[in-house]
């Protein structure tokens, strides 16, 4: 990889994350204030930003509908279930959305500043990368819980 290449992709690598983006997981994850939290990449001030929230009453398929169908995003989700020695429980999956159909420089970016962010966001339970609905279906995060 040439100095110009290396370059750029520390570049990408070098996403900061807001105080707002860590304050609003923070609010999902110690408060429940949230199901759900969609982030995206903000090239220009190069940083991970709140793009969606979902309210506590929100559904699954809610949430699922609220990722684009042909962009990167990230997005972590309050998983509620009940155990089999009926115990309500609750665990927080860090998912990396990336369509198959987005950019190739969006997969990239969202790719290589991915570790970083996800390192910011203490208290994540279970991580899914997916480029594909199925890849991250109720049944898969329901597998992952149990």
């Amino acid at each position: 990889m040439s100095f110009r290449g290396l370059r750029r992709q520390n570049t990408l690598s070098a996403m900061g994350v807001n105080e707002h983006t860590k304050k609003t997981f923070s609010e999902l994850q110690r408060k429940k204030m949230y199901r759900y939290v969609i982030f995206r990449v903000d090239e220009k001030k190069r940083e991970v930003v709140v793009d969606k929230i979902g309210n506590p009453a929100e559904s699954y398929e809610d949430f699922t509908a609220a990722l684009p169908d042909n962009d990167c995003r990230y997005a972590v989700y309050d998983f509620d279930f009940v155990t089999s020695d009926n115990c309500q429980k609750s665990k927080i999956f860090f998912i990396a959305w990336s369509p198959a159909s987005s950019r190739i420089r969006a997969k990239m970016l969202y790719a290589t500043s991915k570790d970083n962010f996800r390192h910011e966001l203490d208290g994540i339970h279970y991580e899914i990368q997916a480029t594909d609905p199925a890849e991250m279906d109720l049944e898969v995060i329901r597998d992952r819980a149990q």
